[in-house]
């Protein structure tokens, strides 16, 4: 449960570092990307614990799984809220779709 924890804060830090800078379009672009540095050395200081703390218990690939599911949420909750974007129909689909992977990796075969 600690490697989720982690690796959610993570991911809300990461989104804002990726996206965060689309509503400020009138900062030049070299602002925006030391800014986002900035926020990105926040997230490492959070993705980092969270894989070696995690990888006890899973594989890399299994990791990086949940990183990505974690990811799916954390975006779509923040371009919706933040960002004011529709959350449509496909997308809900393609994301679904990729959660579906999850099962084939955390599957014991």
């Amino acid at each position: 449960m600690q490697t989720v924890a982690l690796l959610t804060i993570s991911n809300v830090f990461m989104t804002m570092a990726w996206y965060g800078h689309l509503k400020f379009k009138e900062y030049p672009l070299f602002t925006v990307i030391f800014v986002s540095w900035g926020i990105a050395f926040v997230e490492y200081c959070f993705q980092v614990p969270a894989n070696r703390i995690g990888h006890a218990q899973f594989t890399a690939a299994q990791l990086k799984t949940i990183q990505e599911v974690i990811t799916l949420v954390v975006f779509s909750v923040f371009s919706v809220v933040y960002l004011k974007e529709a959350l449509k129909w496909n997308y809900i689909v393609g994301f679904a779709l990729m959660i579906g992977a999850v099962f084939f990796i955390f599957k014991e075969w």
